[in-house]
């Protein structure tokens, strides 16, 4: 079914089913206060553009059925040139699903759809990619059509009449696509090639995720609830070691299967409850791991060495299970558990009728949160090259917040996923909280990041000049600013509470007699930085140097600013833990 269910059980109705691998901590039936809360939350959230108004959930249902009606076609084009008998021909169907947000019934005004075009064994992918776009091309609905077929996961991105789908292909091992097809049937799996499993992975979790929870509506409304949550909290990004929607929605799912009865209201708080007091790096999971005997890599600490490193599981329920929470770090997790911990706080306020749902979601204050920061500015000379540049850079953030965890000082490296414009045209910047290790007494020590920006600046540039995607004035930096100081680099600090908006300011050059000269694009990094003891912790003063940011295999021509490879940093182990290669960012 390619729409969110519709026809679901009132909100209070009980459930006696066991659901997931432990039975229920409780089966207490929600009480009229909840119910009351629950419609308070609702009423909350409105303003926030969680709900989607019923026109535009029918325009989306409308452009689905002509992208459902267009496949059907296509296939059917495609069978009669490959001369099917005209019996197969007429029955042959194929069919668009969808996964994601859009199909757990969560997505928000404006958001885009994933989708699935599932097809017979007959039709190839280099159809998809070749007859099949231009089939859409021919549309008059459709715009900023463009394929990506060489992606971990490849796909057709396009705007049908003013709604963003991204299409994903598998080719089944079937002769006809029947309209009743169950894509959680692990036999759909035997005889597939890797890419087509990828691309049914995020219906079959979405599906399996929807098949294990009690009851759907009150599913929805509370991951709802904590999306919004964890999207003001600045800890929703997978990409940056934080968690993604799929994570988002098994834990809220996990909540349900424990507290099967309960509404809304009573759900969001018993998410913190639970999460807060999780013995991580225990795993979550919504059922049992299943073996279907098709030798394909699951998530196994006893089989897998490098799954025992996982700092914070949360498992996928459909066959190959994985570990949807890998890009998790010791910082991230550590600040999500303070969140759910804060939460907890609060929705114990509001239960108590001591609070108001808005203060759940009030927006904290990421620049005000810690007394160090540090900046990276990446630049490219034109639009193009600059979303392709910051894509990779923004891909392996969480590298340098690896490294930063590593120095013997830091205790802390906070990435807010929120990125904002630079001071040139064709510039990002990111900002990086960090929290040093406090130092007794009136001790100075020189904390020395070159190692750290440096071995992260070299495997961005690597990554860019071996996929080809490197140009002469891509540029990557990094500075160190003080609390007091971040006002000059975004000076609409002050005056604005919701940091959510900033993005739409650009930055303005600046040089404080005090501080460091930040001004753009120069190829300074962080480099040493002077501690001495405090109440709070280190007290940092960065001394600017020349430094290099990157270097590049000798048989390539390196850019104006790289220099030679990173040295260790003094005081650091003889060896290191290697920096675990990239995997693809996209979980549905």
């Amino acid at each position: 079914m390619p729409f969110p269910f519709t026809n679901q059980a009132p909100i209070a109705q009980q459930t006696t089913r066991h659901y997931g691998i432990t039975s229920a901590i409780s089966l207490a039936l929600p009480k009229e206060a909840d119910l009351v809360q629950t419609q308070r939350l609702i009423e909350t959230m409105k303003p926030y553009g969680v709900f989607e108004e019923d026109l535009e959930l029918q325009h989306r249902i409308m452009v689905l059925g002509k992208l459902n009606t267009l496949v059907k076609e296509w296939i059917k084009e495609i069978s009669e040139q490959k001369n099917l008998p005209a019996s197969v021909t007429e029955e042959v169907g194929g069919k668009i699903f969808t996964f994601g947000s859009y199909r757990l019934g969560v997505h928000t005004k404006g958001a885009d759809i994933d989708a699935l075009c599932v097809a017979p064994r007959h039709v190839e992918r280099s159809d998809f990619f070749s007859s099949f776009y231009e089939k859409l091309k021919e549309q008059e609905e459709v715009k900023d059509l463009r394929a990506v077929e060489e992606a971990f996961v490849p796909v057709i991105k396009l705007s049908f009449d003013g709604i963003e789908i991204d299409i994903l292909f598998a080719r089944l091992a079937l002769q006809i696509i029947p309209e009743n097809l169950d894509l959680r049937d692990d036999a759909l799996l035997k005889n597939l090639d890797i890419r087509c499993i990828r691309s049914l992975n995020g219906c079959r979790v979405t599906d399996e995720i929807l098949h294990l929870v009690p009851n759907i509506e009150n599913f929805r409304l509370t991951l709802r609830a904590i999306k919004l949550w964890a999207k003001r909290h600045n800890i929703y990004s997978n990409i940056l070691g934080f968690l993604g929607g799929v994570s988002w929605a098994m834990l809220v799912a996990r909540t349900c299967q424990l507290y099967p009865n309960a509404v809304a209201s009573t759900l969001v708080h018993k998410f913190f409850l639970v999460f807060s007091k999780w013995e991580w790096p225990n795993p979550v999971l919504l059922k049992q791991p299943e073996d279907c005997n098709l030798n394909l890599p699951v998530w196994d600490p006893r089989v897998t060495p490098s799954d025992r490193y996982h700092l914070m599981p949360i498992i996928t329920p459909a066959y190959p299970q994985q570990n949807s929470t890998y890009n998790v770090s010791a910082s991230t997790r550590a600040i999500m558990v303070d969140e759910f911990k804060q939460g907890l706080a609060i929705t114990d306020e509001i239960l108590q009728n001591k609070a108001e749902w808005s203060k759940l979601f009030e927006a904290p204050n990421f620049f005000q949160k810690y007394k160090h920061y540090i900046v990276l500015l990446a630049g490219a000379p034109t639009e193009k090259q600059h979303l392709e540049w910051v894509g990779l850079v923004e891909s392996k953030i969480r590298i340098l917040v690896g490294n930063l965890e590593k120095n013997e000082f830091i205790t802390l490296a906070h990435v807010n996923p929120q990125s904002f414009p630079g001071p040139k045209e064709h510039s990002t910047m990111w900002v990086i909280g960090i929290v040093f290790k406090k130092i007794e007494g009136s001790e100075t020590r020189n904390i020395d990041l070159t190692f750290d920006i440096q071995s992260f600046t070299d495997t961005v540039y690597r990554q860019a000049i071996s996929s080809k995607m490197f140009e002469q004035e891509m540029k990557l930096s990094a500075m160190h600013v003080k609390k007091k100081q971040l006002h000059q680099l975004l000076p609409n600090l002050k005056r604005r509470k919701v940091c959510s908006v900033l993005h739409h300011h650009h930055l303005k050059y600046v040089r404080d007699a005090a501080c460091t000269d930040i001004t753009y694009p120069g190829p300074a990094t962080v480099s040493h930085i002077e501690a001495t003891g405090e109440a709070e912790g280190a007290k940092p003063t960065v001394t600017r140097q020349r430094s290099i940011t990157a270097t590049v295999p000798p048989s390539q021509t390196p850019p104006p600013t790289m220099g030679p490879p990173a040295t260790k940093r003094q005081g650091s182990p003889t060896s290191e833990t290697p920096t675990k290669k990239s995997r693809s960012d996209k979980v549905w």
